[in-house]
């Protein structure tokens, strides 16, 4: 199994991005997909979960600036991140969920002043 994360990079305050994550090894239409994040110091902790339908949940400090999205023809999910502030710079891991989860190696999002 493996998570390919993608698309992280240095943006301003207020910038957007969008962060990639390509699956391969699991039958991806059948699990969920979140992604989260690790900032410094900090534990690592949820930002945002697709299902297999395509409904989004988002942690409280993602709503309304970011979008979790997938296509299942590309087993890729997706996180559109806008209005980006200095404390969103962290690594952003990918997930697939399941009985198992499996996790990507991470992408640094830097977000600077």
């Amino acid at each position: 199994v493996q998570l390919q994360a993608s698309g992280g990079g240095l943006v301003q305050a207020g910038g957007s991005l969008r962060l990639s994550c390509a699956v391969s090894g699991v039958i991806f239409d059948r699990r969920a997909m979140g992604w989260h994040r690790q900032s410094p110091g900090k534990q690592r902790e949820f930002v945002a979960m697709i299902g297999t339908g395509g409904e989004g949940i988002y942690a409280d400090f993602a709503k309304g600036r970011f979008t979790i999205s997938r296509d299942n023809e590309q087993n890729t999910v997706y996180l559109q991140m806008t209005s980006l502030k200095l404390e969103d710079t962290a690594v952003y891991y990918c997930v697939a969920a399941g009985p198992t989860d499996y996790w990507g190696q991470g992408t640094l999002v830097t977000v600077s002043s």
